[in-house]
Parts: C-alpha cells; structure tokens; sequence
C-alpha cells in the first residue's frame, strides 16, 4: 500500500547567486517513492569563483538528484532572476531544455501568467480590470528595454552606479520570452494560482495540503497595483514620449537659436547641464523601480503544510501582494505556525512585513531553545540598492534579526572553501548547494 503523506523533506537551496532556485524533494517511502518540486530557476548575477555555466551545471545537478523525472515545477513571477534558467535553445541544449526534459506533471504560476488574459495593450479600451492590469504588465516589458536603450546612450553622463542600478532593474523586467514559453509547453498541465485557488499540487504531492495565499487578483485587492498611476495610460504613454524624446535628441528645439557643441558649453550653463542630466537619470530608475514593485507583487505565495510542519515561500511578494492575506485573521494564525520560511525577495526590507516576522510563533526569542524557525534565503550582496539609503539586498537588519531569531541558511555561505561539508545540521554538496532535510 502506498504512503499516503511524506516522511521527511529534502530542501536544496542551490547556488545562482542573485536569483532563486529550490528543489523541494518530498520522501514517502513504499510505492509512492520520492516527489520532486522545482521552485523558481533564475539569475541576475553570478558571484566570483562560481566557474562556467552555473545555471547549465545548476540544471544537470536538479536532473541527477530528481532522477530525470519533476513533478512539479513552480514559477513564482515572471522576473528574469526567477525564471532565466528556464531558457532553451534551437539545439536543445540549454538549461531551460534539461529541465523539460524532466517532463513535470504540472507548471504553477501567477493568474497574471495565464494565456487567455493576456490581452494586447492597444486594443479595444473595453477591456475588463483583469485583463487591463495583464495588459499593463506586458507593456512593462516593452518599457524597461526602452529605458535600457536609453541608459546605454546616456551611460557616460549617467555614471557608473547609477547606470549599473538601472542596468540591473531593467534587465530583471524584461520579457525573458524563451523561458516564458518554455514554461507554457514543459508541463502536462498549466496551473494559473490566486489567492485561495486550488494549488494543483493535491495529486502529486499526496498527503501535502498547499494553500495558495497570493497573489490576489485586482478584484479581490487593488494594492497590488498600487504602483501604477490612476490614469494607466497616461504613465505609460508619459514614459514612451519621454524616450521619444531621448532618441530625437539631436534634433534642434529652436533651429534659429546660437548652439553649442557638448564640449564648448558656456561656464554659467555647466551647473544646469549636469542638473538636469541628473534628474533625468533620477526619472528613469524611479521608473524602473516602480515597474520591478509591480511584477513582485504578481508573486506566488505557498504554504505547504505536512502533518504539523508548514513551509512558507512566498517568492518576492512584497507589502502590496502580502497586506491581502495577512488582512485574513484565519491566515495570520496559520501563519504564526510557520516552521520554514523561505525569505522573500532575497532579504530586501520590504518582502518581510513585520506583521509576517513578528507574528511567528517559532521564533527564538519567543521560545528559546525550543524555537523550530529555519530560514532560506538566496541572495548575492552588491547587486541591489545601496546601505547609504537602507535598500541594500540583503537588508542588514533584516539578516541581523534572521540569525538571532531562526536556523538561518542563506547561499552567501557557499563559497569555494565548503566542499561537501556539514554546517548547522545542513550539507554543503560542494559550492553548488545547501541540503537540509526536514522531518514531519
């Protein structure tokens, strides 16, 4: 007879530097065997020393250790540092490849992922709040290349910081269309998820009750598109013009007005010149931030919960996406009983509300030495935000308070010294990944 719930959990956090990559291997025993759930598969940096073709090695270790078969496959939201393993090539070679060839039973993604909402931006304007908001999200793609484009034109006035910042944004926004419709295709099933959906994991992971708490859809919460301006099309066509504008700059404003090459600029105009390359340097990331909030906040949220172990992985979902669950006082409760927590959006200050943080029950500080609080987090320091303002990725007091209050593991500590060694009761399988086991 087979077992009808798992014995034990093993959670890989693999090493992709700025990005996520979990394998969750669920153990049964019997008949059942083992069952394999990929969480998310991306990157946007690469740490030093992680060698050549990481995601490809990344991907050819996720196949070894589910033995060529995935039942499931899970991708949180659509950004290029959750999703860019998932790319494939005409030889059929690619990281994204390797993992269709492991043929998952099912592919679980965002309502805002669902084929038939995605409705053409420019079309009719009788489109309904769903499909206007998805529309929205495709139009973002189109956006950050342009801001991309303009960036790199402006790269020498811009300055270094700046222009990898905005780099960096631009490029997590952009389409990643190969992984997107390697995504669409791999699986035997497609699952678009909303707060309170049906997960559809019940037949593959028997025994495991999944409940999906985000994200809501614009009919269940407006915040999550709290980032968007009331007049939609207004802010995107405010940014189209803006790049226009850019593109044409060499055209003359007044053609009968004296001009001046870049480099014989009058003294008293010196000032305003840089001032106002600043601000528009200044426009372009509040631009691309505000598009990369939206995206985080079409994130899945996932709570699994076996016998009486929860794990929590609530991808980048940050205020906006979370403040709909945490309204619900049923889904707080079931939250304080959070056992394993996969730290949101790679420790930013903002994917962790401290309504979330404080309300776990099994944290140290509330239980001592009896505290049952693992974190995971997958993160790579440098790449986003900057300390001087307290938006550095990972956020140091957020890491401070993950360390004093929960068994922290965080993919920082793979470096090329833990060579299939032992830390904190996990195993380091060279610099490739950390491997918890987690019994219920």
């Amino acid at each position: 007879m087979a077992t009808t719930r798992p014995k034990s959990l093993t959670l890989r956090s693999y090493q992709v530097g700025f990005g996520d990559c979990f394998l969750l291997t669920f153990h049964y025993g019997g008949k059942t065997g083992d069952r394999h759930l990929l969480m998310d598969f991306g990157s946007t940096g690469q740490p030093k020393g992680a060698g050549e073709n990481l995601m490809l090695r990344v991907a050819q270790d996720i196949k070894k250790q589910c033995g060529g078969k995935l039942h499931a496959v899970v991708a949180t939201h659509r950004h290029k540092d959750h999703i860019s393993g998932f790319a494939t090539n005409k030889k059929k070679t690619a990281s994204g490849d390797i993992i269709a060839s492991c043929k998952p039973d099912v592919v679980l993604q965002p309502w805002t992922e669902h084929p038939k909402a995605k409705v053409d931006a420019t079309s009719a304007p009788s489109l309904t709040d769903k499909q206007s908001f998805v529309s929205a999200l495709g139009d973002m793609h189109a956006i950050s290349a342009a801001v991309l484009v303009e960036a790199e034109r402006r790269k020498s006035m811009l300055g270094a910081a700046l222009f990898r910042e905005l780099s960096f944004i631009g490029e997590d926004n952009l389409s990643n269309l190969s992984a997107v419709e390697n995504l669409m295709t791999m699986g035997k099933k497609n699952f678009y998820l909303n707060f309170g959906s049906k997960s559809g994991l019940e037949k593959v992971l028997p025994g495991v009750t999944t409940k999906v708490l985000g994200p809501p859809t614009v009919a269940q919460s407006k915040e999550i598109r709290i980032q968007r301006s009331k007049d939609e099309d207004e802010f995107w066509m405010f940014q189209a013009m803006a790049n226009q504008f850019a593109i044409r700059r060499n055209a003359a404003p007044l053609p009968k007005a004296k001009t001046y090459s870049a480099t014989n600029q009058p003294p008293f105009t010196r000032w305003f010149i840089k001032r106002m390359r600043s601000i528009r340097g200044e426009q372009l990331l509040g631009i691309v931030r505000a598009l990369d909030k939206v995206m985080n906040n079409t994130s899945l949220i996932l709570l699994f919960e076996i016998n009486k172990t929860k794990l929590l992985f609530p991808g980048d979902a940050q205020i906006e996406n979370w403040s709909y669950a945490l309204s619900k006082p049923a889904i707080k409760r079931l939250l304080a009983k959070v056992n394993v927590y996969k730290v949101g959006h790679h420790g930013s200050r903002n994917a962790t509300p401290k309504t979330l943080w404080n309300g776990f029950d099994n944290r140290l500080s509330k239980k001592g030495k009896k505290g049952d609080l693992k974190t995971f987090v997958s993160t790579m320091p440098g790449k986003h935000g900057k300390a001087s303002s307290h938006t550095e990725v990972p956020r140091k007091t957020l890491v401070d308070a993950l360390k004093s209050d929960s068994e922290f593991h965080t993919t920082e500590d793979l470096k090329q010294k833990n060579k299939d060694m032992t830390v904190n009761g996990c195993r380091f399988e060279g610099t490739l990944c950390i491997a918890c086991e987690i019994k219920f």
